[in-house]
């Protein structure tokens, strides 16, 4: 299928404006803040799109009605182009993209609370969640809050090239200057050890969405919480709305956004895509 030169990716703006779920990770893409990809039905007047981010992320939009793209669409998901190394999670947008999902591979999806087994041969359907920001519930759940028994500091270049994990900002961003340039950080250091950080994954058109990463010996310490709230007040007194989405079934990220004010407003398809 097309690659669409980046030359081009002005192309893709107008169609993107019309999807109604959370698509910062595809606007990164398309905004050339990050190297993505963008797959089209067509190089000079594309109807279809399928943006990739490099984090694994990938959103479907537009047209459903190219079978020549949906049938790369279908061979792409199952990865028999074995151009895929790792899983890959899309979204499709409108509800129509999602119908003939469900209809034209319905043999090859399974729930994810029925994938006991982590079948790798099929499509693991999730469920994403988008959330609008309450700034008074914000504020109500910090003002209960006990004071920090632990020191936030500004995320660096330096804590940028040592964090490990899988929500971290090399994962969000091409470089560290890029990082340093673009992004904001904050985080929860033990010596020379980045215990945890909430950063921000996209920024655009003053929109932030945070991404939130806890090292696994430094859990239930209240680090979480701590650092975005430290984001959150950035955001506040920058004039940044913060984003924030997660998977469902990431039971802790679900129940950490509501207790600092994210209300739930779009549960919408989310599927792993196998290697």
């Amino acid at each position: 299928m097309i690659v669409l030169d980046k030359s081009n990716y002005h192309k893709v703006i107008a169609p993107l404006n019309e999807v109604g779920i959370n698509n910062l990770f595809a606007r990164a893409v398309v905004k050339g803040h990050v190297n993505g990809t963008i797959n089209v039905d067509n190089a000079e007047n594309p109807t279809s799109f399928y943006v990739r981010h490099p984090y694994g992320m990938s959103l479907l939009f537009g047209s459903t009605t190219n079978q020549v793209f949906n049938s790369w669409l279908f061979a792409n998901a199952l990865n028999l182009f074995r151009t895929r190394d790792r899983f890959e999670w899309l979204q499709a947008y409108p509800e129509k993209w999602n119908e003939q999902i469900a209809t034209q591979w319905e043999e090859y999806l399974i729930k994810s609370e029925e994938n006991t087994e982590n079948i790798s041969t099929l499509v693991e359907v999730n469920t994403r969640v988008n959330f609008n920001f309450n700034k008074e519930k914000y504020l109500d759940f910090k003002s209960r809050l006990a004071p920090n028994d632990f020191d936030i500091v500004q995320t660096d270049v330096h804590m940028f090239e040592q964090m490990k994990g899988s929500v971290i900002p090399s994962r969000f961003w091409d470089s560290a200057i890029d990082f340093d340039k673009r992004a904001i950080a904050f985080s929860v250091m033990d010596g020379d050890v980045v215990a945890c950080t909430a950063f921000s994954a996209f920024v655009i058109d003053q929109q932030l969405e945070i991404g939130i990463e806890t090292a696994d010996n430094y859990r239930g310490k209240g680090y979480a919480i701590g650092t975005c709230c430290a984001l959150i007040d950035y955001c506040m007194e920058n004039d940044f709305e913060p984003v924030w989405g997660c998977k469902l079934e990431n039971t802790p990220s679900y129940l950490l956004a509501q207790k600092l004010g994210f209300e739930p407003t779009i549960y919408w398809p989310f599927y792993r895509l196998n290697d």
